[in-house]
């Protein structure tokens, strides 16, 4: 008889249980105001948008583009700013090509509650890296999973594809 083992992911709870309430302002719009990127897991702040980390990834080198501007619409933004986030979503692929090799990415964006959006009133893009297999039953029958990198060093090593933005 086989013992299951356990892999442990409690930093998930937060996310789970509902994300950690700071107040009543929207998250990404108060963590560009911090001044504390690189602990924040931001990459990379234009004028228009910025690029972070996702702090609950689905893979390592998960990445959000979000405006600075506070909307759930997307028609609410500028040409500029649609210009912005499509180009700093480029550069995201990029980066990742260089830095993590992936097979290929998911890129999108959940809009609204039906839509699957974890948070709604403030719009953004996923760039997910993918590679053949790195899906399993984990997140699925234990909601769980494994993840081979911690956040800190995939901001290191993606730090200097943004520095060249600068």
């Amino acid at each position: 008889m086989s013992t299951v083992k356990q892999l442990w992911a409690p930093w998930r709870m937060v996310f789970i249980q509902g994300g950690t309430k700071t107040g009543a302002g929207c998250v990404f719009c108060e963590l560009p105001k911090q001044n504390q990127d690189a602990q924040n897991l931001i990459l990379f702040q234009s004028t228009y948008s910025f690029v972070i980390l996702n702090k609950y990834p689905y893979n390592n080198g998960h990445l959000m583009v979000i405006p600075h501007k506070h909307t759930a619409d997307l028609n609410a933004l500028s040409s500029e700013e649609h210009a912005d986030l499509m180009s700093l979503t480029n550069h995201c692929v990029s980066a990742l090509k260089e830095s993590y090799k992936p097979e290929g990415f998911n890129i999108g964006m959940n809009l609204g509650a039906a839509g699957g959006a974890g948070i709604r009133e403030h719009l953004h893009f996923h760039i997910v890296p993918r590679w053949t297999g790195d899906t399993n039953f984990m997140p699925v029958l234990a909601d769980t999973k494994s993840m081979p990198q911690h956040l800190e060093e995939s901001f290191k090593q993606l730090e200097p594809y943004f520095r060249r933005l600068s």
